[in-house]
């Protein structure tokens, strides 16, 4: 088929390119950065077109001839819910409208969100996509917002919603092994807050999934099958760490931070973000996130709409990352 991604030098963008390319679709990326977009794919990768979510021309370009759009830019973080809004609403409905005049009506559109958008949930109740959402975060508001623009178009649409994602060339995960390599784990989120999570190129191949004209209309969780608490999250990644460093295997030792600091803390490294010109998703509003009781989701109806599975498991993803990360001079 003949796809055009958006947020294709971004993580979970760059995944999912390298998935299409593998299974022969014909790729056109809109690219802020087209030398970025070159290094990342190289001589046989996909059409480039440069621009961002603002450009009209841009988002024309990409989309005229698509059969299927697959709409995975968006901010993570931001100084406030405006500044969400400009991109993951407003961005989101330029998207469209470009689809509308230029790729046709019949022309699909998967719409990459966040369990953010969803909201948190308890522990042991993993979400299912009958909960009405519920965010807690500017983040999440955003990709809710931008959720309901999708789902007002006329065109055939699917909604997917990843938990925490993490592979090769993820920039926010990176935080957690750097840490690792010191020793101590500190924990700003409960330790027993439960997890989902899924691997870039299993949420790569969801996406893909996703795409059969079965699932239009339709809002789905993909995750990995079994969730796991912070603190086992963490202790995977302290002793990924230490094997891939070649440090001698010990028992992690965590660092609580008790939920006052915690909250001090988010509030002060996002003010001085924000007093800085700079953007991170280490805030106070993030803080409603942290410490959440539980991010759980099911991934049972994506499974049995389209026969995908989330195969890699934590341990296994866990380790491959720290070495990538450590072949690459991050770690």
């Amino acid at each position: 088929m003949k796809a055009f991604v958006t947020g294709a030098t971004g993580f979970v963008g760059s995944h999912l390119v390298e998935a299409l390319l593998a299974d022969g679709h014909q790729v056109t990326c809109l690219a802020r950065n087209p030398a970025k977009a070159a290094s990342l794919f190289g001589d046989h990768g996909p059409r480039l077109v440069a621009g961002d979510l603002s450009k009209v021309d841009a988002l024309e370009a990409g989309c005229r001839g698509a059969e299927i759009v697959f709409h995975a830019a968006g901010l993570v973080a931001a100084g406030s819910l405006g500044e969400f809004y400009a991109v993951n609403r407003d961005g989101t409905a330029r998207v469209l409208d470009a689809v509308r005049r230029v790729a046709g009506p019949g022309t699909r559109v998967i719409y990459v969100s966040s369990l953010s958008a969803a909201g948190p949930t308890r522990r042991g109740r993993a979400l299912t996509e009958a909960d009405p959402p519920h965010p807690v975060s500017n983040y999440g508001r955003s990709k809710l917002a931008g959720e309901e623009a999708v789902r007002s178009t006329d065109l055939p649409w699917t909604v997917v919603r990843p938990p925490a994602v993490y592979g090769p060339r993820d920039v926010e995960t990176l935080r957690m092994y750097r840490v690792a390599r010191l020793g101590w784990m500190p924990m700003y989120t409960r330790p027993d807050q439960e997890l989902s999570f899924i691997h870039a190129r299993d949420l790569a191949r969801a996406l893909v999934a996703a795409a059969a004209p079965r699932c239009a209309g339709r809002t789905y969780f993909a995750a990995h099958p079994r969730s796991a608490t912070a603190r086992e999250m963490m202790t995977i990644i302290f002793r990924a760490v230490r094997a891939v460093t070649g440090k001698p295997a010990r028992a992690a030792r965590f660092l609580p931070i008790p939920r006052p600091l915690a909250v001090s803390a988010l509030w002060v490294l996002g003010t001085a973000a924000r007093l800085t010109g700079r953007t991170t998703v280490l805030s106070a509003d993030k803080g409603h996130e942290f410490l959440a009781e539980a991010w759980t989701c099911s991934p049972a109806a994506l499974e049995q709409d389209t026969g995908w599975w989330a195969d890699t498991d934590l341990e296994t993803g866990v380790r491959g990352t720290a070495e990538w990360y450590a072949q690459h001079g991050w770690l």
